[in-house]
């Protein structure tokens, strides 16, 4: 692995660059801020201020302290300041509030609340639903048993799958036995309850839905994976990939973006 902070010194702010080179030349200084680590596929990694584990951004939470000095979760990545990475899970979010992690991370005094990761999840929860209503406004959103059985039986298979955690079993094993037949390569996400998904697409009683390859489709597994960490003590129904975090990395090709900053990561790379 590289550090971000390793930077050409003939490419410095004096040379003659053009306003985009020059933006990110100064998103890698900030990502270096925060410790920013490349690996040799260039997959972002970070390590988080309770385990001191270097983990993927995939598996992690930036948080931030705001103007007053309340931490506050950052779903997106991009709100201003130096950013403070936990694992996404609702345990270490809460042990960073606890022995006051933050402030140590920080360097400085801040307050973070004891309702942290409830508003980390909730945080995590509207970015995914909100995506999910681009991804059916764009029409790249499947719904229903018998479309998606029909899309993964087709020449155009989704990407991701996603069953409500509350649904009935029976549905999810015929899909899943339909994936696995057929050798699709499709991410399962069971960490949205039917009502959640309602509210997203406008409807009730949403079960059984799949997304279509695409960059939509690959930052809702990004989210998925970290949402399913705030969820994990919560029941649910037994079955194959149950949750996105239970999924293994999404394809080569994909790996390079696991950021919700896709853009500067590949601006990064140019670096």
């Amino acid at each position: 692995m590289i550090a971000a902070a390793k930077i050409d010194q003939d490419t410095g702010l004096d040379s003659p660059r053009d306003e985009d080179a020059r933006e990110a030349f100064k998103m890698s200084r900030a990502d270096a801020a925060e410790g920013l680590i490349l690996d040799d596929e260039g997959l972002r990694h970070r390590r988080c201020i309770v385990t001191g584990e270097v983990q993927a951004e995939s598996r992690l939470m930036r948080f931030v302290a705001d103007p007053d000095g309340n931490v506050v979760p950052d779903a997106a990545a991009r709100l201003p300041g130096r950013g403070l990475w936990v694992s996404a899970t609702r345990a270490a979010v809460a042990k960073a509030v606890e022995k006051k992690l933050f402030s140590r991370a920080a360097k400085a005094q801040v307050n973070a609340a004891a309702d942290l990761p409830d508003r980390a999840e909730k945080a995590l929860l509207a970015r995914i639903l909100g995506d999910l209503g681009l991804a059916r406004r764009a029409g790249g959103l499947l719904l229903g048993f018998d479309n998606v059985l029909r899309a993964l039986e087709g020449n155009a298979p989704p990407r991701l799958l996603i069953e409500a955690r509350d649904g009935s079993k029976d549905g999810k094993r015929k899909l899943y036995a339909a994936a696995h037949r057929l050798e699709r390569n499709c991410v399962v996400v069971e960490c949205l309850t039917s009502a959640e998904l309602g509210v997203a697409l406008g409807r009730e009683n949403v079960i059984h839905a799949a997304v279509q390859p695409g960059g939509l489709a690959e930052r809702l597994i990004f989210d998925a994976q970290r949402l399913s960490g705030f969820r994990a003590s919560q029941p649910r129904n037994e079955g194959p990939r149950a949750d996105a975090r239970e999924i293994e990395s999404p394809r080569a090709d994909v790996r390079k973006n696991e950021s919700p900053r896709a853009d500067a990561s590949k601006n990064e790379s140019k670096s």
